[in-house]
């Protein structure tokens, strides 16, 4: 099938001409789901390509895109773009004026698409700081830069001749997208991907899977600008599954119960809200129901794949998966087969309860610059093996340097940072992607992550700490949301803790305790400190949590503290709680 599908538009041409959804993309309306076929969706795409040309785009052009929400629209533009050999820059909703005017500059983008008004006022009021010729929104609002009134710029010719043209110079090895990290440090990079590098990533990852060609149902949530939910699309593409978009964030669950997808990726930070909902449902049950509850839940986290625990223990699941799990999957809509994690280190114990409801998580390894292939882990085959990542997809060669950095090598490997040759050249060696991630493959050929190579650091005793192990721990206390681990260059490692807010509420109301403050309360803070000793104990001495700080407001992605799929970043949590910091280490 790769010689017929070897660039990205291939996908959806794919579709159309093997089996043509009637549902191809569907989004809510007026509190109405309606739907696109992949007939309109194609004859849409051509309508964007002529008026790209009508305008002037030629061949390697960039066009940038801001969306909200995931919406048919950015697809239709994407599939434009592409297949006249032009780039797609697609940018957070999160961003600020500033960041958009550094990279819409430095991407050299032409046009930019917004999905809403208030995107289209931010991006204005920089266009003077860019090469931009004009901003178009994604949406009909009856004005001269709606989506209507960009289709109509291409009627007054007849471009299809020269798209198909154009369709047929653009090589796989061309470059389709410049995707710009969110990163958690410093200024965004411009990763330069092109059809080959995400097409071989779609085609190994949807081996490793294994699903069948059907009409499943997807839904569509997590930033497209983001490679994992972007080649997520084109594997659905692929497959001709029904791609339904999410009203937001909010009404996600809402959307999950209503649409029954079949298999949803996922970050773990929304897979631990996910389970702390679950959790807290099951904490104001009563009596007999309330001990049942748990009763599966630690059953659950005691869960090994391919019957390892014995026949006892698969009695006692069964029963579980009967009276309790079978809630959790109605919840999550009762059709869900499995989730696909990614983007950052997912708790173990979430892994083994999710799998032992019979929602299997497969937690896989990747990056913007791979494409985002990687690892990914599978059912098959004892492919599963949880607190590893899984096994190299086939074609990607991956090694542990001596100083214990991960390295790639595959037609996933990105061709480099966007007019960052100094930079790319010190990420890709000798063909090999330097990943900056710590880890090590065991004998099986699973590998495990330890670390980002930058974020582990040393205390002044010389003895290194790497905080993403410790921060996973302490994370399955429900009383804390967020934790970010410090103590570079200090005598010991500590924390600032975020606190779960509605547990603690909670808390206080269970014990008919009022808190006036929650960063100073003793009994709190004497409580939290329970935890942290608790998860302490799976540390060595050195690298346990000796003080901490809580925070009084909650990270967001508003904020600055988190990127758009929920990653710390950790310059910016430093910069706003140093305070904290100076308090910490110097009290």
């Amino acid at each position: 099938m790769s010689d017929i599908i070897s660039r990205i538009f291939d996908f959806t041409y794919y579709q159309l001409e093997n089996f043509p959804q009637e549902n191809c993309f569907n989004y809510k309306e007026n509190n109405k789901w309606k739907s696109i076929s992949t007939k309109k969706y194609v004859s849409d795409a051509n309508k964007v390509s002529s008026s790209l040309l009508s305008l002037g785009i030629k061949p390697n052009d960039k066009i940038a895109i801001i969306t909200t929400n995931n919406n048919p629209n950015w697809h239709i533009l994407d599939t434009g773009i592409l297949q006249i050999g032009a780039q797609n820059v697609p940018l957070y909703a999160t961003l600020s004026e500033k960041d958009y005017a550094y990279i819409l500059d430095h991407s050299d983008a032409k046009y930019c698409f917004v999905s809403d008004d208030e995107l289209y006022k931010k991006v204005k009021s920089v266009v003077h700081k860019t090469k931009l010729k004009n901003v178009f929104s994604l949406q009909s609002l009856n004005t001269e830069y709606d989506w209507n009134f960009f289709l109509e710029i291409g009627k007054k010719e007849n471009h299809q001749p020269k798209i198909e043209e154009l369709k047929r110079q653009v090589k796989p090895e061309d470059l389709a997208t410049i995707i710009y990290t969110s990163g958690t440090t410093g200024t965004p990079k411009g990763v330069m991907l092109t059809h080959k590098n995400i097409v071989f990533t779609v085609f190994k990852t949807a081996d490793r899977i294994n699903l069948k060609k059907s009409k499943k149902r997807i839904i569509s949530y997590l930033p497209i600008c983001h490679i994992f939910e972007r080649s997520a699309s084109y594997y659905n593409y692929l497959m001709g599954f029904e791609i339904y978009f999410a009203e937001n964030i909010d009404k996600l669950g809402d959307n999950i119960r209503e649409i029954k997808p079949h298999y949803l990726a996922v970050v773990p930070r929304l897979l631990e809200k996910i389970f702390d909902k679950i959790v807290d449902k099951g904490s104001h049950l009563k009596g007999i129901k309330k001990q049942l509850f748990f009763w599966a839940l630690a059953l659950g986290e005691e869960y090994e794949p391919y019957n390892k625990k014995g026949s006892w223990y698969d009695f006692k699941l069964k029963i579980a998966r009967k009276i309790i799990f079978s809630k959790w999957q109605e919840a999550l809509g009762g059709s869900l087969q499995f989730m696909i994690s990614g983007s950052a280190p997912l708790q173990h114990r979430l892994i083994r309860v999710f799998t032992a409801a019979g929602i299997t998580v497969l937690e896989g390894y990747g990056m913007t610059e791979s494409s985002p292939g990687g690892t990914l882990n599978d059912l098959r085959n004892n492919g599963l093996k949880i607190g590893t990542v899984g096994k190299p997809l086939k074609g990607i060669d991956i090694k542990i340097a001596d100083d214990g950095e991960i390295l790639m090598k595959g037609d996933n490997v990105m061709l480099g940072y966007y007019k960052n040759e100094e930079l790319t050249n010190k990420t890709i060696i000798n063909s090999y992607l330097h990943t900056g991630d710590i880890g090590k493959i065991d004998t099986d050929g699973f590998l495990t992550i330890t670390d980002r190579k930058k974020e582990m650091f040393k205390t002044s005793g010389g003895k290194y700490i790497a905080p993403a192990a410790l921060e996973s721990e302490l994370k399955q206390s429900r009383f804390i949301e967020q934790i970010m681990v410090i103590g570079e260059g200090e005598k010991m490692p500590a924390a600032i803790i975020q606190p779960n807010f509605d547990f603690i509420k909670e808390w206080a109301t269970l014990h008919n305790y009022t808190i006036n403050n929650i960063t100073t309360d003793k009994k709190l803070i004497d409580r939290i400190q329970k935890e942290v000793d608790l998860y302490n104990k799976n540390f060595g001495k050195w690298e346990q949590i000796k003080k901490f700080e809580l925070t009084p407001e909650e990270w967001t992605i508003e904020a600055g503290l988190l990127t758009p799929t929920m990653k710390m970043r950790r310059k910016k949590i430093k910069e706003k709680y140093k305070n904290l910091h100076k308090k910490i280490y110097n009290s």
